[in-house]
């Protein structure tokens, strides 16, 4: 597993991004994607709204970022295969128990879970419903939430199962970040250090090469692997 740290969120992403390019190797996926792709990574951002928060080589910025942190915190009207709000503040479609839809915001779990354990280390939060993913053509990346309370401030930690590095994990590690701050007001703490590991970090580099150039600055930044300067060809 490799390890970043970094002094923010964008500047994290702006690593992993350059990593990936440089030291990955091309895999097609079982849709028949172009990746690129590496081994397991861990971001460890310390105070994770330093900025910038928003690389300025990511095709969203604020106005997006905003959105999809409220959404993800308030939901949205937008009709998703499934969207995390729902699998975190309202997990369990599909399921019943005695006679009744199932319906669990886990993000209430932690925040209880929290007041009444502050040393707790099972104020968790999961995604993967088997039920209805295990045959989903989109199911979620984002896996597992964990929060923790340690010398006075609520840190958070999250997996991916798998993470697109280059158009996705900005705007997952805005909105995560912004839903540590929601749990650690409504427990009157300060954000701590936000952990961002992903399983199987990876770009598709054919579907977003628009994308490539601010990373990689026409190959002054950094020289991507050969496959990806191929497909791009904008340094020829």
């Amino acid at each position: 597993m490799r390890i970043i740290k970094a002094p923010g969120i964008g500047r994290a992403h702006e690593l992993v991004v350059k990593m990936i390019l440089e030291k990955g190797w091309v895999l097609d996926t079982e849709d028949n994607e172009a990746t690129v792709e590496f081994e397991e990574v861990a971001m460890k951002i310390d105070a994770p709204f330093t900025g910038p928060m928003i690389s300025p080589s990511s095709r969203f910025q604020q106005r997006f970022m905003d959105k999809y942190a409220g959404d993800l915190i308030n939901g949205s009207q937008s009709v998703f295969e499934y969207d995390y709000h729902d699998r975190l503040f309202n997990w369990g479609a599909g399921l019943t128990t005695g006679g009744h839809d199932v319906h669990v915001s886990q993000v209430d779990y932690i925040i209880e879970k929290l007041s009444r354990a502050p040393e707790s280390r099972r104020a968790i939060a999961v995604t993967w419903n088997p039920v209805t993913d295990e045959s989903m053509h989109d199911c979620p990346c984002l896996q597992l939430v964990q929060c923790l309370i340690r010398n006075g401030a609520l840190h958070m930690k999250v997996v991916f199962r798998s993470n697109d590095m280059l158009t996705a994990a900005g705007a997952n590690m805005y909105a995560l970040v912004h839903l540590q701050r929601f749990i650690a007001d409504r427990l009157g703490l300060p954000c701590g250090s936000y952990t961002h590991i992903s399983l199987v970090p990876h770009i598709y580099y054919r579907r977003d090469i628009d994308d490539l150039e601010p990373f990689c600055g026409k190959g002054t930044l950094i020289k991507p692997v050969r496959e990806v300067c191929a497909a791009c060809g904008r340094c020829r």
